[in-house]
């Protein structure tokens, strides 16, 4: 499990630097493809690398502000506090900032850059649906995420992925405005710019691009942090009687987005469960595990 920890570190190095390179050169593609020449392009780099730089150090207050987290009232939410304090004794890391979601749904998420800038948010729902056990369980599995270093890459994704799709949409309506032209005199069209149809293509496919590299941060990470989580509270069961509650239960995390699904304990948003005849296409996009794998997996420890 350790060697695994540590590979998945050396993955979070990789991809980061992944995310950042896409994110420059779609803003290299924006540039080319908008016009104005080697000046645009250039602003349009340095947009995207403010972006990316702004994604390490902002990351988990955004998506904090998407999911619409508010701290945890220490008073009204004590037992919360309690097991989060108890688990991060148990794992040796700090405790992070604890809030809540108010969402009938039951889920919860960590975010942050590192264990010492990090937060844990759960649902209203979870706290009602969960005993302690069952909770503790989940809360166990969200602070392996910190412990092993997985929410650096979930909480980049959140912004990068954002991030590509709104530079992709202003460059398609800038074209779709300036007439398809590279530049405002009309001289020189795009169609006849090789580099200017890579652009196009790229800006077409970049949002499945960072969607499929969104989907492949999480898999085996959560399965990694079901298993680590079992070790931090030393009782399997727990964890597996809450992902079964989350198994049954059909509730849409409604506080949950696409730039955010990957973060959370369950697969949050409607249609995970399809079975039609596009049921094999979303798969290819699930940032989670099937739960009954991971039950599975648990009840063989």
């Amino acid at each position: 499990m350790f060697d695994q920890i540590k590979s998945n570190k050396r993955r979070s190095v990789a991809l980061v630097i992944g995310f950042t390179l896409f994110v420059v050169i779609v803003g290299f593609a924006v540039g080319v493809l908008i016009g104005g020449g080697l000046f645009t392009t250039i602003i349009a780099l340095i947009i995207s690398a403010i972006m990316a730089f702004t994604s390490y150090w902002k990351s988990d207050k955004i998506a904090l502000s998407i999911s619409r987290a508010t701290p945890a009232d220490p008073a009204l939410y004590q037992r919360l506090h309690n097991l989060v304090e108890g688990l991060c004794i148990a794992g040796g890391i700090p405790k992070p900032g604890v809030y809540v979601i108010n969402d009938p749904a039951p889920n919860a998420f960590a975010t942050g850059r590192n264990p010492q800038h990090a937060a844990i948010a759960v649902t209203t729902g979870l706290l009602e649906k969960m005993d302690r056990v069952e909770l503790e369980g989940v809360l166990a599995h969200e602070l392996s995420h910190i412990r092993n270093y997985d929410i650096l890459v979930s909480t980049l994704a959140v912004t990068m992925v954002g991030a590509i799709a709104l530079m992709t949409d202003i460059a398609l309506r800038m074209m779709w405005w300036n007439g398809g032209r590279s530049n405002r005199d009309g001289d020189r069209n795009n169609g006849a710019n090789p580099l200017a149809i890579v652009g196009i293509v790229l800006l077409i496919l970049a949002p499945i691009i960072a969607k499929a590299m969104q989907a492949t941060i999480s898999r085996k990470r959560e399965t990694l942090a079901d298993i680590s989580a079992c070790q931090m509270t030393r009782y399997p069961p727990g964890l597996i009687a809450a992902l079964e509650k989350l198994k049954s239960d059909t509730t849409t995390t409604h506080s949950a987005s696409m730039a955010t699904a990957h973060m959370w304990i369950e697969q949050p948003l409607s249609g995970v469960r399809d079975e039609g005849k596009f049921a094999r296409f979303h798969r290819m996009f699930d940032t989670h595990p099937p739960l009954d794998e991971r039950i599975a997996l648990l009840k063989d420890l």
